[in-house]
């Protein structure tokens, strides 16, 4: 394992939180504000380290230990992700399913912490994140059947380094149906508009921020953080899709794939521009939908 593979993760940690930052100044340019600045985050992450962590009384151990758990299963899942044709240090045989249950993890670690509460309101977060992450799920593993299928390999790296731009002369479809699928689902894990509203304080409507009102100083640092890695991890996975960059050499692929993500922190916030926060009982219609484009991909394949 060369000091290029862990390159890789190592970029995530630093560079995840500007993604934000992109997000956040393209929403700004849409309103005509000047916005937030691009490291925004990296100042707000600093300063909550510094402060000191609020427990209430009725709370467990569980509500101090499941940021930590969350930001835990960030880490090890950017260890899984290839860049191209750049091996993940992590690679093996069968990692995308550790990859769906690290996502799996921490989804379960944020939503026992906001029923360890008691809260009337986290709870009610709780059971909407339980549901649309449960409809959510068919869609990722549909989607990652195809790329199976396509590329005859079991793991991440393998399947990702197989799509070349060969691969869109023959199958471009299917390969577009499975990264609008995947695009749906990273508007859904990181509570993005339409399916969820990141700034919002109306607690009737929020789905992910009202889990975790209870959380002060590092612990929310925490949680930020992992969010920040989460959304990396969904748009490294479109990129990958999306971007054919195994036939390129090391010095081409590492620019590309970060101007990739850049491109698709531009599109999320094109996207929450344009478009109004859905009702919470379309969300579930959303979701079918996406799952809907990787079932007809899986179908198209199959039928070739």
């Amino acid at each position: 394992m060369t000091a290029t593979h862990w390159a890789l993760p190592l970029a995530a940690w630093v560079l995840a939180p500007l993604m934000l930052g992109i997000i956040n100044r393209v929403k700004a340019k849409f309103a005509g504000r000047r916005g937030q600045p691009l490291l925004q985050l990296y100042y707000d992450l600093f300063k909550l380290l510094r402060k000191g962590s609020v427990y209430s009384r009725s709370t467990s151990v569980v509500l101090r230990i499941a940021p930590a758990v969350s930001l835990a299963c960030m880490f090890l899942c950017t260890t899984l992700l290839p860049w191209g044709g750049l091996q993940a240090p992590a690679a093996f045989a069968g990692d995308i399913i550790l990859l769906a249950y690290l996502l799996g993890l921490a989804r379960f670690a944020t939503v026992l912490a906001a029923l360890d509460t008691g809260s009337a309101f986290e709870g009610m977060g709780a059971s909407r994140e339980a549901q649309f992450g449960a409809l959510a799920e068919p869609a990722f593993f549909l989607g990652m059947l195809v790329l199976v299928l396509q590329s005859g390999a079991l793991g991440l790296s393998n399947i990702m380094a197989g799509l070349s731009t060969t691969t869109w002369q023959t199958s471009g479809t299917l390969l577009i149906l499975v990264a609008c699928s995947w695009f749906v689902l990273l508007l859904t894990e990181n509570s993005r508009i339409p399916i969820d509203d990141p700034n919002t304080h109306l607690e009737l409507t929020m789905i992910h921020e009202v889990m975790v009102l209870d959380y002060s100083g590092p612990d929310f640092a925490y949680i930020l953080y992992g969010a920040s890695l989460k959304l990396w991890v969904f748009a490294a996975l479109v990129v990958n899709v999306l971007v054919p960059m195994a036939s390129l050499p090391v010095w081409g692929q590492v620019p590309l794939f970060l101007l990739a993500i850049a491109a698709v922190a531009v599109l999320v916030g094109v996207v929450e521009s344009i478009l109004a926060r859905l009702r919470l009982l379309q969300v579930p219609k959303v979701l079918i939908g996406s799952a809907a484009l990787s079932v007809i991909a899986l179908i198209v394949k199959l039928m070739d």
